[in-house]
């Protein structure tokens, strides 16, 4: 009886163009199979550890804490000051990315480059990818809109936001916001008051350079305006879709 197999890799008498178009399909569809099986594990356990905190010159402190233990004033201050549309997006805020491009664009060479980066990107970027800048940038924006559709498909709101706030980096070596509450306010994040998770949250998009404590000039005024319009993410419940 003739015996039908199909060969685990290609045959040599296959032409280069054939052989390499067959590893590239190979290459893709585990690239495909591992992202979303990782995307599926970290749904139900935490992330262990980051590329960024691998990387971190400074070392990493961290303390990763269920959502039900965190105040929730973290909430509104990341949703007022990184994503007011968190619970309206599906990943990704079209608006907020055309008004980075238009800033960009009117931008000098020596003014830094501002992007329109959802809380689900940003937690896509941490959990998965690299920082940094370059050529690699772009390459990790293409692998960062993957990711976001997985995981805004594959957690949901609630578990983004629970490994949002514990993967961000908070302060020089330091990542998630019960690690930062300890080192700056010497207590957990569970009783964070308004103030001091919006100076937290006025620190995020660049922590290594933004004080928390004694902030002055820009973060101490992001901060204040991060607190005020915390009331109003709390008060339109533009945070419900975190607590459904």
């Amino acid at each position: 009886m003739r015996k039908f197999f199909r060969p685990s890799r290609p045959a040599a008498k296959h032409g280069l163009a054939y052989r390499l178009g067959w590893w590239i399909g190979r290459a893709i569809i585990w690239f495909v199979v591992l992202s979303v099986g990782f995307t599926l594990l970290y749904r139900f356990v935490p992330p262990p550890i980051t590329l960024t905190m691998i990387l971190d010159p400074n070392g990493f402190t961290k303390d990763w804490t269920p959502l039900s233990r965190i105040d929730r004033t973290m909430v509104a201050a990341v949703i007022a000051g990184e994503d007011g549309k968190f619970c309206q997006h599906k990943g990704f805020d079209t608006n907020a990315i055309e008004k980075a491009m238009e800033r960009n664009a009117r931008a000098g060479d020596s003014d830094r480059l501002r992007g329109g980066s959802t809380i689900s990107q940003q937690t896509a970027k941490n959990v998965f990818l690299w920082q940094g800048t370059g050529w690699t940038r772009y390459l990790r924006k293409g692998l960062e809109t993957w990711f976001t559709f997985l995981i805004e498909h594959l957690w949901g709101k609630r578990r983004i936001m629970e490994i949002y706030l514990n993967v961000a980096e908070t302060g020089i070596g330091t990542y998630g916001v019960e690690a930062g509450a300890q080192r700056y306010y010497r207590h957990s994040a569970a009783r964070l008051t308004q103030v001091e998770a919006a100076r937290i949250a006025a620190a995020l998009p660049s922590p290594k350079k933004r004080a928390v404590i004694d902030a002055t000039g820009f973060t101490r005024r992001h901060g204040n305006t991060i607190a005020a319009r915390s009331n109003i993410v709390r008060n339109s419940a533009y945070d419900a879709c975190v607590y459904e």
